[in-house]
């Protein structure tokens, strides 16, 4: 019964929500988003290739996740295809999650430091 929030008309939502975490849930796609995001204007494969050391096979493949949660939208210009954020709010989403990481780290090594000043405790069997 711990999941019956879940059977609401809210449920769709959530889902769509999870969805698009799943999209952002592997780092070949965060680089490619967080290169994206650097542009001004829509971005070729080839650059994005240029730019990651992904496989053309499976760079196709994330940005196909990508697209197919609405995160990125592709247009093809002859025989070049260009991506770009599907909406602005997604290099936001990006610069949050960096700041948390960066704040969840520096929290993380402030309780090493923490750790490193204990007195110490026995003897060290060597």
């Amino acid at each position: 019964m711990a999941d019956s929030f879940l059977g609401g008309p809210e449920r769709p939502l959530y889902e769509i929500k999870a969805n698009l975490f799943k999209a952002l849930a592997h780092p070949a796609r965060i680089r490619i988003l967080e290169i994206l995001s650097t542009s001004a204007a829509a971005t070729p494969v080839s650059a994005i290739l240029a730019d990651t050391d992904i496989e053309p096979t499976q760079l196709s493949q994330h940005l196909a996740v990508l697209k197919r949660h609405h995160v990125v939208r592709g247009h093809r210009v002859g025989n070049a295809v260009y991506y770009e954020l599907a909406h602005p709010k997604i290099a936001e989403l990006l610069v949050i999650a960096r700041v948390f990481l960066t704040d969840t780290l520096s929290a993380q090594r402030d309780q090493l430091d923490a750790i490193g000043a204990l007195p110490p405790i026995g003897t060290a069997a060597r």
